[in-house]
C-alpha cells in the first residue's frame, strides 16, 4: 500500500489564513499499486459488469431498463444532495400527477434526468467529455433549480469550500484549490480523460470522479456532476453497451467511507484504499443491478401469460400497455388511450381489468386525475431503498 503525504498534492495558505488544496495531474506518482486485494476487487468488477451487459440482453427492451435506471439514479444521487423526493415522486410528476403534497425540489432530479440524457446523447455523437460539455451538462444539472443562482455552466471564479452550514473557509473540512489553481488542474483533468493512457478503465474513472470532486470547479452541483462523470466516462470508454452502471446508492449507503476515502487520497495520498472502495461499489451495484434485470424478465414473463390467459378479448390492448408501464410505470387513462387507441370509457375498463389482473393499483385516491402504478415493477426497482412516496 502506497501511502505518500504530498503524492496527490499540497496545501497552500491563503490571504485569508486558510490553507487551500493544490491537486497534483493525473495518473498519481507513484503509480497506483495493483496489489492481490486489488486485482481481485478490479477482477470481481470486470466480471460482474460483463454479467449486467448479459443479462441486459434477455430484457425484451434493454432501453426501456436503461429509461428506468436513469431515473432511479437521479433520485438517488439528487437524495444525497438533500432533496426529499422519491422515485415515486418523480414517476408522478412525470405522469402530470395534481398530487397535493407534492415535494418541490422534483424539478432537480427532472434536470438530472435531462443533464445525464444530453450527455449520453452527445457522447453518442462522438463528442469528447471536454470542460466545454461538462460546462454545458451542469447548466442543464442546475438550470431553474436550487443552486441556479450560482451560475450553472460557469466554473467557479471564487473560493469555495466543504463543511457543514454556516461554516467559513477558517472551519472548513476541506477547501478545494483556489481559482487560477483549479483551472490549471482542470486543464490537467480535461487531458486525462481525453487521454489513452494504459491502465484499466475501472482504474481511470475511479480517479477521475475523485479528483473533479477535489477541484469543486462549480459553485454547486459539484456531487451530482461527478457521480454524471461516471457513467459518462464507462460509456466513452465502450465498457458498457448501455450506461447502466449507477453508484448513488453505494456512496448513499456508505457515505461515511466515501467522504473519509476521499479526504485521505488528499492528505495521505492513500489512492489505493479510494480505489478499492470504488471498485468494491462497481461490483456491487453491478451484481445487484444484475439481479433486477433477471427479476424483470421473470416479471414480464408471468405478467403476460397472466393477461393473455384471463384478460380474454382484451389481452392484445393489455399487452400493449403492460409494455409500456415498462418505461412509464405510473400512468393516467389518457396515457392508456393514447397508447392503444380506445375511447374513454373502453379505457377506464381495460383500467379496471389490469386492475383486478394485480398489475395496476391506484394510487391517489382521488376521482379525478387518477394514477395508477405497476407497484410489482416499482417494488423491484426500489428493493427496499428509500424511493416509496414522500409525505404530503
Amino acid at each position: 500500500m502506497v501511502r505518500l503525504q504530498g503524492r496527490a498534492g499540497t496545501y497552500t495558505t491563503q490571504s485569508g489564513g486558510y490553507s487551500s488544496f493544490v491537486p497534483k495531474p493525473l495518473p498519481p506518482v507513484p503509480p497506483i499499486e495493483i496489489d492481490d486485494g486489488m486485482l481481485t476487487l478490479l477482477s470481481n468488477a470486470d466480471r460482474n459488469l460483463g454479467r449486467l451487459d448479459g443479462a441486459t440482453e434477455t430484457l425484451p427492451n434493454p432501453d426501456l431498463f436503461v429509461f428506468m435506471y436513469v431515473r432511479k439514479e437521479a433520485v438517488l444521487s439528487s437524495q444525497i444532495e438533500g432533496t426529499q423526493s422519491s422515485l415515486i415522486d418523480f414517476l408522478e410528476f412525470e405522469a402530470g400527477a395534481q398530487r397535493r403534497g407534492l415535494p418541490r425540489d422534483v424539478a432537480e432530479v427532472s434536470n438530472y434526468v435531462d443533464a445525464m440524457n444530453f450527455g449520453l446523447e452527445q457522447i453518442k455523437k462522438g463528442k469528447n467529455l471536454s470542460l466545454a460539455l461538462i460546462r454545458q451538462i451542469h447548466s442543464r444539472l442546475l438550470r431553474g433549480v436550487r443552486g441556479g443562482e450560482h451560475r450553472p455552466g460557469e466554473f467557479r471564479h471564487v473560493q469555495n469550500w466543504i463543511g457543514p452550514p454556516g461554516s467559513s473557509p477558517r472551519n472548513a473540512v476541506f477547501i478545494p484549490p483556489a481559482v487560477p489553481v483549479m483551472q490549471d488542474a482542470l486543464a490537467h483533468l480535461e487531458a486525462f480523460l481525453l487521454s489513452k493512457i494504459h491502465m484499466p478503465p475501472l482504474i481511470k474513472v475511479g480517479l477521475a470522479h475523485a479528483q473533479f470532486e477535489t477541484i469543486h470547479p462549480f459553485l454547486d452541483g459539484n456531487g451530482r456532476m461527478g457521480r454524471l462523470l461516471i457513467t459518462f466516462l464507462l460509456t466513452m470508454e465502450d465498457f458498457l453497451s448501455r450506461p447502466l452502471l449507477y453508484l448513488s446508492y453505494y456512496f448513499r449507503q456508505n457515505r461515511t467511507s466515501y467522504y473519509e476515502k476521499l479526504q485521505s487520497v488528499r492528505d495521505d495520498g492513500d489512492w489505493e484504499a479510494w480505489m478499492k472502495f470504488f471498485l468494491r461499489g462497481v461490483y456491487e451495484v453491478s451484481d445487484q443491478a444484475t439481479k433486477t434485470a433477471r427479476k424483470i424478465v421473470r416479471l414480464r414473463e408471468e405478467h403476460r401469460g397472466s393477461v393473455q390467459k384471463t384478460l380474454g378479448s382484451s389481452a392484445g390492448k393489455a399487452l400493449v400497455v403492460l409494455e409500456h408501464l415498462y418505461q412509464r410505470p405510473m400512468v393516467m387513462v389518457r396515457d392508456v388511450r393514447e397508447v392503444t387507441g380506445l375511447s374513454a370509457p373502453s379505457a377506464n375498463s381495460l383500467v379496471t381489468k389490469l386492475e383486478g389482473a394485480g398489475i395496476l393499483t391506484e394510487t391517489t385516491g382521488q376521482a379525478r386525475y387518477r394514477v395508477f402504478a405497476y407497484q410489482p415493477y416499482l417494488d423491484i426497482l426500489l428493493d427496499g431503498e428509500k424511493g416509496r412516496r414522500s409525505a404530503g
